[in-house]
């Protein structure tokens, strides 16, 4: 089997009522510059990438898998994944100008893609290809209902449906408002209204100063949270590393971390708990795993940060040792194939060959399509 053309996609994919906001992000779509890779046997692979759905940004991904890494592509066999990946990784005029951000984002992209195909071509679903197991439990966290722009009312009325009626045991709440004192209060609601059991994870997008995230986390603690995900600058380390040593509650981060190296210096840093890789960001698959099996050796839980790439993260979950929970945010599922199934709570393991990437008719309607 060898590669013949990439094609590359477009996909913008409306999000819950609207627009969402968090302490640093305000949007209306989710972006989704993809690529289809088509072969002399007939198969296609797809890989998606995550945007905030600006135009100029999204082209420059585009531009990356298909214009840069894609003449590097043609006529190469697509099972060969990690080879692949290695060679486009280091390839000089590519590292020479970026080895993070929209170069590794176009990697990812294109990975998934190369994954997507060799797993279709073996004519299993990527968990099973990768070793995984349908009898493991990976519990889903939702984050699709405690978004820091609805109102009080809004996000009560969510957590509760979230728990009551579609057996969420896990949630997470935007936090880094304008008034700290609010994001307390919200967070005081939430438990009060979901009760003990259940799970709460926090997010304050890299909103706080140092100061700022050791006085909130002190405020927090009463209400029993799971983790206080990216408190401060993203890149951090040693702002991490000093929080985690005042704090009771756990810090989780990932996110924003392009590298396997990165990642290193944070776990070694003991600056991180929750380790929250993405798919998207990391390159890739073949990344993905490297920091997946680096965290799982330091015993660092994997939770991988989804926004919205479920579809191809549920796989990696069910195949690897350090995942046991997994975000949930229903943007992109509704234009798959095989979309993400979540029952009482817990994600049901795909059946299909591939990667979950498989645009349905309905994204290929709405999908522009670059060529």
């Amino acid at each position: 089997m060898k590669i013949t053309r990439l094609e590359p996609l477009l996909l913008n994919a409306p999000v819950t009522r609207g627009g969402i906001a968090d302490s640093t992000h305000r949007l209306a779509f989710w972006g989704a510059p993809g690529v289809a890779i088509h072969t002399d046997a007939g198969l296609v692979g797809y890989g998606f990438s995550g945007t905030h759905a600006h135009r100029a940004t999204d082209v420059m991904i585009l531009d990356g898998m298909v214009k840069a890494f894609g003449p590097l592509l043609l006529g190469e066999d697509p099972v060969e994944t990690l080879a692949l990946w290695e060679m486009l990784h280091k390839h000089p005029p590519i590292t020479w100008v970026g080895r993070a951000g929209i170069t590794q984002l176009a990697l990812g992209a294109i990975d998934i893609a190369l994954w997507d195909l060799k797993a279709k071509q073996a004519g299993m679903p990527l968990w099973k290809l990768l070793g995984g197991s349908a009898k493991k439990r990976v519990e889903a966290y939702n984050t699709d209902g405690g978004w820091l722009n609805w109102s009080r009312k809004t996000l009560l009325a969510d957590c509760r449906r979230m728990v009551e009626k579609e057996g969420y045991g896990a949630l997470k709440i935007k936090v880094g408002g304008p008034d700290p004192e609010e994001d307390v209060a919200r967070l005081a609601a939430v438990r009060k209204a979901v009760g003990s059991k259940i799970r709460i994870m926090t997010d304050a997008n890299g909103r706080w100063t140092l100061p700022q995230a050791i006085q909130m986390v002190s405020q927090m603690k009463p209400y029993n949270v799971t983790w206080i995900e990216e408190p401060i600058y993203f890149d951090d380390v040693l702002g991490h590393q000093r929080l985690a040593a005042s704090s009771d509650i756990p810090i989780a981060l990932g996110e924003q971390i392009y590298t396997l190296h990165h990642f290193r210096d944070f776990i070694h840093a003991g600056a991180v708990h929750y380790v929250q890789p993405d798919v998207t960001r990391l390159g890739g698959i073949t990344e993905f795993w490297q920091v997946a099996d680096l965290a799982h050796a330091f015993r660092l839980p994997v939770v991988p940060h989804v926004g919205d790439m479920g579809q191809v993260h549920q796989h990696l979950c069910f195949a690897h040792a350090a995942c046991q929970w997994l975000e949930f945010i229903p943007w992109l599922s509704e234009w798959m194939e095989d979309p993400v199934r979540i029952q009482n709570g817990y994600y049901v393991a795909p059946k299909a060959p591939g990667a979950g990437m498989t645009p349905n008719r309905k994204a290929f309607d709405r999908m522009e399509r670059l060529n």
